[in-house]
C-alpha cells in the first residue's frame, strides 16, 4: 500500500509541472500587469521601473524558472500588492472547504436514501419521481438556481442574506447551489448500484436464511454498492473544492474561486498560478484518499495493491 501511495505522489509531479507551465504561459499572454494596477496614470519611466522591479522584463522561460524554483522551496511568490500568495490562499481556503463539505453533506443526506428507495421501489411512482428530480437537478444551471434562491428567500421573504459569510445562515443558499447537482448524480449512482446488487444470488440466500429485509438492503446490498457511490462522492468533493467559482461569485463568498477570478481580472499572474497549483494538489490528495478508502472497504482492492 505504501508503494502505491508513493507511486501516486510521484505521478503528481509531471501534472503539476504541466499545469504550472500552461497557467503561467497563458497569464503571460493576458497583457501588462503593471498597466492594470496603475491604470496607465503614471509615466512610462515609472512603469518601466516597476516592470524591472517585478522581473517582468526578463524572458518568459527565466521568469517561469524563477517562479518554479520558488515553488519547489515552498514559496509561491507575492502578488502585485506584495501579499504572500500562499498565506492569501490559505486565508480563503477554509471558506471553500466549508462550502464544499456543506454542499456535499447536503447532497449525500438527500441522495443516498432516495437512491436506495428508488432501487427498492423500481418502476413505481417513487422511482419515477426520483429519476425525474435527478434529471432536473443535473440540468439546472448553478447561477440560475442561485438567482431563484436569492429572489425568493432574500428579496421576497427576507429570510437569508444575499452575499458574504458573516453569519452562519449565509451558508445555506450557497450550499444548496453547490450540492444540488451532485445530489442528483449521487442519487442516480446509488440507484443503479443498488439495482445491480439486489439481483445477486447472495441476497436471495440471505432472505432464505431469515435475515431481516432491512439488513439485507442496508448491510448486504448497499454494503456492496458503495464503491461507485464513493467514487461519485469523491469526484463531487474534488470538483467542489476546485470548481465553486460560479457559486462564490453569485453569493460573494470569500473562497478561493472568488480569489482566483479576482486575480485573473487583475492580471495577477503569480496569484493565479499559485492558486491553480495548490488547488491541483488538494484535488489530487482528495482523489488519493478516495482510492485508499476503496481498499479499506473492499479487501480485494487492498490485496491487489499489496501484490503490486
Amino acid at each position: 500500500m505504501g508503494r502505491y501511495v508513493l507511486k501516486r505522489i510521484a505521478s503528481l509531479i509531471p501534472i503539476l509541472l504541466a499545469v504550472s507551465f500552461i497557467v503561467f504561459f497563458l497569464m503571460s499572454l493576458t497583457g501588462d500587469p503593471i498597466a492594470t494596477i496603475t491604470g496607465g496614470e503614471v509615466s512610462d519611466e515609472i512603469m518601466e521601473e516597476m516592470r524591472e522591479a517585478y522581473g517582468l522584463n526578463d524572458p518568459f522561460i527565466v521568469r517561469y524558472g524563477r517562479y518554479l524554483w520558488g515553488v519547489l522551496h515552498g514559496d509561491f511568490g507575492k502578488d502585485l500588492s506584495g501579499r504572500d500568495v500562499l498565506k492569501l490562499y490559505m486565508s480563503r481556503l477554509p471558506y471553500t472547504v466549508l462550502l464544499a463539505f456543506s454542499g456535499l453533506l447536503l447532497a449525500t443526506i438527500i441522495a443516498i436514501p432516495f437512491g436506495i428507495i428508488a432501487a427498492i421501489k423500481q418502476n413505481t411512482w417513487i422511482d419515477t419521481m426520483v429519476s425525474t428530480l435527478s434529471v432536473a437537478g443535473m440540468s439546472i444551471p448553478n447561477y440560475w438556481l442561485a438567482l431563484l434562491l436569492i429572489v425568493y428567500f432574500a428579496v421576497m421573504k427576507g429570510l437569508l442574506p444575499t452575499s458574504g459569510a458573516e453569519k452562519p445562515v449565509s451558508l445555506i443558499m450557497p450550499a444548496i447551489c453547490a450540492g444540488i447537482k451532485w445530489s442528483a448524480l449521487i442519487a442516480r449512482t446509488t440507484r443503479s448500484a443498488m439495482l445491480d446488487c439486489l439481483r445477486e444470488d447472495y441476497l436471495r440466500t440471505a432472505r432464505i436464511k431469515g435475515v431481516k429485509e432491512r439488513l439485507v438492503v442496508l448491510k448486504h446490498a448497499y454494503g456492496n454498492a458503495q464503491i461507485p457511490v464513493i467514487t461519485t462522492i469523491g469526484n463531487a468533493l474534488s470538483s467542489l473544492i476546485g470548481g465553486t467559482v460560479v457559486v462564490e461569485q453569485v453569493f460573494a463568498w470569500p473562497g478561493i474561486g472568488n480569489l482566483t477570478i479576482s486575480a485573473v481580472r487583475g492580471n495577477e499572474y503569480t496569484l493565479v498560478t499559485g492558486s491553480v497549483i495548490i488547488t491541483t494538489i488538494l484535488v489530487a490528495i482528495v482523489l488519493l484518499a478516495i482510492d485508499l478508502l476503496y481498499a479499506y472497504i473492499d479487501p480485494r482492492i487492498k490485496a491487489k495493491y499489496t501484490r503490486k
